[in-house]
């Protein structure tokens, strides 16, 4: 390297772009097992990463901002490089795992660095809970001043622990809900008056310029409160995608054709009494029970606040008489002898929080589950499982580890027949 370094010319003149020039392009996965390459251009973008970076997390000349997220991602992207850096931020890039060398990586780096602003995934708050907050406490995290959310829905659970244990109870925390596609933040608490109410679960308030609506199985908007839809966004933004690279066609069908005159994100959302956005999260992580629509994340919650399990993942499968069943992947905190236990008592809390009809027909144990490297749980790949199109797994090299997925057929094969006897 120090070879080639001694060749290349130490000034590097900027070239000018048109504002509609290619700046990147990010892949990623697609539920058809093709990869989408979606385009972002130049000035749009840029413009929607510093701002949504600047107001989102109150970003003040001369703080140290730290977005934990993989630079592969697009919260890398926009908040680790392009964000940051157009407003002159000094920005942390974290290359580890929250568990490496142990469980306090994240809140040494705090301390060290006097980080202000600490960005990163629910997957990882709810890693680091099961730990306990003794890691927390050892590190001074005086300079933080908002904490950050990103890439799924954070459970209550999780929220607390991140706002109560590592924020003190005194730094802003930001659900933030944004995709790949809009480049950037899009629905977040912040900004807003100041004290401004935050719900916590809840990414609450559009951004500048975002106009979220809901939509209903007509494609009809939804108009009102305390009502559920299909999110979709009415006026285009700066930071939105502008193509899937070589197959325009596949973007327009894919976000512009469910809801003509509407960007559809795939997610579906509530919109409180009081105005307020909660993602719900996606429309097809939503199974129809016996008639009754539940989103799988409504489950996961629940069975989420057992202590024994760290992990969950639902999602549905075809029933004879229901129409569509649960199946849960649980994750075990340790290997313990009260399988069948936990079972039940996971049964119970489903029951008795949601209804019995959300009760997971199947209740599966396994050692991890399939995760993208931003940490998202890959449900399409479980539902392949539980409904035996396995050799069709469709592109799985977004996985963190691509050999989790011959760990839970296994599991499933065993448990399929130990069912059948």
């Amino acid at each position: 390297l120090s070879q080639e370094m001694t060749k290349a010319d130490s000034t590097c003149p900027p070239e000018s772009m048109d504002s509609e020039d290619v700046l990147f392009m990010l892949y990623t996965s697609g539920s058809t097992g093709k990869p989408k390459g979606i385009v972002h251009t130049q000035a749009g973008y840029l413009l929607y990463a510093a701002l949504t970076h600047k107001y989102v997390f109150d970003y003040q000349q001369g703080d140290v901002f730290g977005c934990v997220a993989d630079i592969g991602w697009i919260t890398g992207h926009s908040y680790v490089v392009y964000g940051p850096l157009c407003n002159g931020a000094t920005s942390v890039l974290f290359e580890s795992t929250p568990v490496y060398p142990d469980p306090g990586r994240y809140w040494e780096v705090v301390q060290r660095l006097k980080i202000n602003q600490f960005y990163g995934a629910p997957t990882a708050i709810r890693l680091l809970l099961n730990y306990g907050e003794e890691w927390v406490k050892k590190y001074d995290r005086s300079s933080l001043r908002v904490l950050g959310s990103v890439g799924e829905p954070i459970n209550k659970e999780a929220w607390q622990w991140f706002y109560e244990v590592v924020g003190e109870g005194r730094c802003t925390l930001v659900d933030t809900w944004w995709q790949t596609e809009t480049g950037g933040i899009c629905i977040a608490p912040r900004p807003s008056e100041e004290e401004a109410e935050i719900v916590p679960a809840m990414a609450m308030r559009p951004f500048f310029g975002i106009v979220p609506v809901l939509m209903d199985e007509n494609g009809e908007v939804i108009e009102g409160n305390d009502v559920s839809g299909a999110l979709c966004i009415a006026q285009p933004w700066p930071g939105m995608a502008r193509t899937i690279h070589g197959d325009h066609q596949r973007f327009i069908d894919a976000y512009f054709k469910a809801y003509p005159g509407y960007y559809f994100t795939g997610d579906g959302a509530y919109r409180s009494p009081k105005g307020y956005y909660q993602i719900t999260g996606r429309m097809d992580d939503v199974i129809n029970i016996s008639g009754h629509r539940l989103g799988t994340a409504e489950i996961e919650d629940a069975m989420a606040d057992h202590p024994e399990v760290p992990e969950t993942a639902v999602v549905g499968y075809p029933h004879k008489i229901k129409g569509e069943g649960a199946f849960a992947f649980i994750v075990l905190k340790e290997q313990t002898a009260r399988v069948d236990h936990i079972k039940e008592e996971l049964k119970t809390i489903v029951a008795s929080k949601i209804a019995k009809y959300a009760v997971p027909d199947h209740i599966l144990v396994v050692k991890r589950l399939p995760k993208t490297r931003s940490g998202k749980i890959m449900r399409r790949l479980l539902r392949k499982v539980v409904t035996e199109q396995s050799s069709n797994m469709g592109d799985v090299t977004t996985l963190d580890d691509p050999s989790v997925v011959k760990e839970i057929l296994d599991a499933y094969q065993k448990y399929k027949e130990k069912n059948s006897s």
